[in-house]
């Protein structure tokens, strides 16, 4: 099969691994929002489609038969483009999306927000220097809220916001074990991040528990309407082997 995976995560290089294994003929799409990121087996196309139309018309052009969304949890309007496009296009499509926190058994205590402007807020009220942990995107979100706060951004690739003087900028990329967690986490009093789920950055959730730290987590949205959702890579081969007939 030709297919086309939207990737940027753990679970779509695992998947374009299993299906270049397969035999088929995966190209794998990257947004191009991080600068050295980890490539996958497989053809790789870098940079946005122009849209629904643009991806539709991809899609068309390229004679692909499926395509899989394994973009980020949080990368909502990608996905959205992408239910939509796959719909205009008449190409078969499945979410790729690994479970979020909220099984987790000290969830229950966790501070759950909207959006990252109540993340902000309630983060403001919680603590004098919080731990960010939300992504270079998101930060201007929380800039007026926390500008007098003693802030610890970590972050892969630098902001392309000026930062509040008061804040230490910290540029580093997982996975990341507990004691690299405890020593990044000394001295904050408040951890903030977005339900992405998954274990490459679960630590800081486990220390934020040994440490007594509250905990600021931003929902997920639901995936499109009409939108079918796998957890796993395995999950996501096996919806491509039953439109394969192998």
């Amino acid at each position: 099969m030709r297919l086309l995976i939207l990737g940027g995560t753990r679970e779509a290089r695992a998947l374009a691994e299993l299906l270049v294994e397969d035999g088929d003929e995966v190209v794998t799409s990257l947004a191009g929002r991080v600068a050295r990121p980890r490539l996958p087996v497989g053809a790789v196309r870098i940079g946005g489609f122009g849209g629904i139309d643009g991806l539709a018309e991809h899609l068309r052009a390229h004679a692909v038969d499926a395509m899989v969304d394994a973009t980020h949890p949080f990368a909502e309007r990608i996905s959205a483009n992408a239910a939509a496009a796959s719909e205009q296009a008449g190409v078969p499509r499945v979410r790729l999306e690994r479970p979020g926190w909220s099984g987790r058994a000290d969830a229950g205590t966790w501070h759950w927000v909207g959006d990252h402007d109540e993340a902000a807020q309630v983060a403001a009220n919680l603590g004098r220097r919080p731990f960010l942990t939300v992504g270079r995107q998101s930060l201007h979100r929380f800039l007026e809220p926390l500008r007098a706060h003693a802030c610890v951004v970590r972050v892969v690739d630098p902001p392309e916001i000026e930062l509040p003087d008061a804040w230490t900028l910290v540029q580093s990329r997982g996975p990341y074990t507990h004691d690299h967690e405890r020593e990044a986490m000394r001295g904050t009093d408040v951890l903030v991040t977005k339900d992405s789920g998954g274990s490459h950055t679960e630590a800081k959730l486990d220390v934020a528990a040994e440490l007594e730290i509250p905990v600021v987590v931003v929902r997920r949205t639901d995936a499109p309407a009409g939108v079918s959702v796998v957890r796993d890579a395995a999950d996501a081969r096996a919806w491509v082997r039953a439109r394969s007939g192998r």
